[in-house]
């Protein structure tokens, strides 16, 4: 047993989401018994195949190892998440992939890190770390963007290898996507609302088989989620930028028509009273966010 065994007396559920993984999924899940068991971590691996349409269901259902939970048709991966998230019987709760592109082999560490935080990320920022170009230039603006939203640095904003308590994540699941956004979703939630985020350096490996993520599809609505979930918990930092705009706006407009113009023209009134109802807007979400 090795020196990371005292972190598997936290007792964990950890979630699988499975899509047509038939090629990974043997290996996966006997590389990550064979690690927990070295730990002498006390744990429950919960399968969820989320429609597969390949061998997945019949490798999975071979496994007496393993919860398996199925849906019939494909609903997404963060509805898998949820789906394993329900019936996870353990207050701690591991989420990893199928495909092997995790270090599975850190997850008795995370599990330590958790005794002193809420959620526990393995930070995609490792030296064997490599993300296509089409990826990484969209990526880098969206998590500029979320680290604006959230007054936190956020190493890694969607990784899928992380540790967090049930009854943390239960509070959110009804703003949680069913699509690959539930990572960046609930990492934007805790951020948002204090609770303590930690990162945990990590590699992250070529993946087996084909990656199910659509680049320009996924940004598209990774740009909306960030969005939605700022409006959600932290409108001013969404609305005041706006109506600080259009204020800036009111008072170009305003030196115009008194130093040149000599006349105040409706466009200076109509900025002026677009820039007060945004901002009284932004003030009133506000107070219902933190009266709820």
């Amino acid at each position: 047993m090795t020196q990371n065994a005292e972190s598997c007396y936290l007792p964990f559920s950890l979630i699988l989401p499975v899509y047509n993984e038939e090629q990974a999924i043997a290996q996966t899940l006997d590389q990550l018994h064979q690690t927990l068991k070295a730990e002498g971590c006390v744990y429950e691996i919960i399968a969820v195949n989320d429609g597969s349409t390949d061998g997945t269901g019949k490798i999975l259902r071979t496994r007496v190892d393993t919860v398996l939970v199925e849906h019939d048709v494909n609903r997404g991966y963060g509805a898998a998440l949820k789906t394993g998230i329900r019936r996870a019987r353990h207050p701690l709760i591991v989420i990893t992939d199928a495909d092997g592109t995790y270090p599975n082999e850190r997850i008795p560490e995370l599990v330590s890190l958790a005794a002193s935080a809420d959620m526990v990320v393995g930070a995609r920022v490792g030296a064997t770390v490599r993300y296509p170009t089409l990826r990484r230039i969209p990526k880098w603006f969206l998590v500029r963007f979320a680290e604006w939203i959230s007054h936190s640095r956020i190493p890694d904003l969607n990784s899928g290898m992380r540790v967090f308590r049930k009854d943390v994540v239960e509070r959110f699941l009804n703003i949680l996507p069913d699509t690959f956004s539930f990572t960046t979703t609930i990492t934007l939630a805790m951020l948002i609302n204090h609770y303590k985020v930690r990162y945990e350096p990590i590699d992250f490996h070529h993946r087996v088989g084909q990656s199910k993520i659509k680049p320009i599809r996924d940004t598209l609505r990774f740009i909306q989620l960030i969005l939605r979930v700022g409006v959600y918990f932290s409108p001013l930092r969404v609305f005041l930028p706006i109506s600080m705009v259009f204020f800036v706006g009111f008072l170009i407009t305003l030196s115009q028509d008194v130093f040149i113009r000599r006349d105040l023209t409706e466009r200076t009134l109509i900025l002026l009273v677009t820039a007060t109802q945004i901002g009284m807007f932004a003030l009133l979400a506000d107070m219902i966010d933190k009266r709820t």
